[in-house]
């Protein structure tokens, strides 16, 4: 059994507007059953509370809280402030098994000059799960543009049928020599999970279009929800403790072809944090 946590933290916010790290690795390590792979999108440094005090270096403090695991990280916005302090958003990718290949790939970000928005990233990583390698990507997708989010799904299914084509072609032998190391083979899987924040509702265009068949024919992706649960409308995952009329559905997991008959469950932890998404488990065979 492998299981997978998501969870937007929306900069650590606790229940009273404040930054709180410790809170978050309380509810991480508090969950039922633990987790193998954590995703984590929204982490911060040098950006304010909501309270309006310094959010802080959170991705320094988890890493510190949760230095027995393997982790990753990819910034989507990395800039300064005023001060000439780094300010930085994006997202942590945390396993117990090691984590064998690492690729950072900023998403599509074409001028919308009617809505705000920001760099947006994927943290792409390979874990050394026990039945095999499992390619799993952190992805947080924009917000108010869906020219943005739309550009970034093709670039989400780009990326995955390139892994694929990789998975299934022989690597050439590296140069002989010390020299040669760089060009050592790769871990490379079709077994992969796609989980985050995508900021799109249940289908909608830019989920239709992530689920829409690749190349051949056969889809790239399958959302977990809907083969876990066939029928069944995916459950809430914002604004389940206030911020909105009616809470809806932004964070999900898709998985491959290849993992598509390990998916066992998917569920929402419904507990209030803070941040106004929740966390999504997704359970594999």
């Amino acid at each position: 059994m492998l299981t997978l946590i998501s969870w937007n933290i929306q900069c650590a916010r606790s229940p009273d507007g404040a930054a709180d790290v410790d809170r978050v690795v309380e509810r991480v390590l508090g969950f039922d059953g633990g987790f193998d792979i954590l995703l984590l999108q929204e982490v911060a440094c040098g950006l304010p509370a909501r309270d309006g005090n310094p959010g802080g270096d959170q991705f320094g403090a988890l890493a510190r809280r949760l230095d027995h695991l393997h982790i990753a990280t990819a910034f989507a916005l990395d800039t300064v402030n005023a001060d000439g302090s780094p300010r930085r958003l994006g997202c942590m990718t945390l396993a117990r098994r090691p984590i064998v290949h690492v690729r950072r790939h900023a998403l599509p970000w074409p001028p919308d000059p009617d809505v705000p928005c920001m760099p947006r990233a994927v943290l792409d990583t390979v874990v050394a799960a026990p039945d095999g390698p499992v390619r799993v990507l952190n992805a947080h997708l924009e917000y108010f543009s869906a020219r943005q989010r739309l550009a970034q799904i093709e670039r989400l299914r780009e990326l995955h049928a390139e892994a694929l084509a990789h998975a299934r072609t022989p690597a050439a032998a590296p140069p002989d020599g010390a020299g040669g190391l760089p060009f050592a083979p790769l871990p490379h899987t079709a077994a992969t999970v796609l989980a985050g924040d995508f900021n799109m509702l249940p289908g909608s265009s830019c989920h239709a279009r992530l689920l829409a068949p690749g190349a051949h024919g056969a889809p790239l992706w399958h959302d977990a929800w809907e083969l876990a649960r066939p029928g069944e409308p995916h459950a809430p995952t914002a604004c389940l403790h206030g911020g909105a009329a009616t809470p809806f559905t932004f964070d999900y997991a898709f998985v491959s072809s290849a993992l598509a008959p390990s998916v066992r469950a998917v569920r929402v932890d419904t507990a209030e944090s803070g941040s106004d998404h929740q966390p999504l488990l997704l359970e594999l065979a």
